[in-house]
């Protein structure tokens, strides 16, 4: 699915009211952080990864990394979380209402 700039901004709004379930610490990037983003993911459909403090990565080299990945679209960043979008194609529930703008 290709995200407009309004379905982005949909999808900033609809993450608002969501925690963080991801954490990104001194380690940064790696493959078991990448593996636990798409078990969290895959349900959810739309998912908050924070970034946090004890991070050596800059947070714009973090969003580089994960842009990278094509099991999941980017939405954006605030401050030192961001928002990741998958469309799950058996349950969708975010995805409709996308669907729709």
């Amino acid at each position: 699915m290709e995200l407009t700039s309004k379905k982005r901004a949909y999808l900033r709004k609809k993450a608002h009211g969501l925690d963080a379930l991801v954490r990104i610490g001194k380690d940064g990037v790696t493959t078991n952080l990448i593996q636990s983003i798409l078990d969290a993911i895959e349900s959810r459909e739309l998912l908050k990864v924070k970034i946090l403090q004890n991070c050596e990565e800059e947070k714009e080299e973090v969003l580089v990394q994960l842009s990278k990945y094509k099991e999941f679209e980017v939405v954006g960043m605030i401050g030192r979380t961001i928002i990741l979008f998958k469309e799950n194609k058996d349950k969708p529930v975010v995805s409709l209402e996308l669907k729709n703008i």
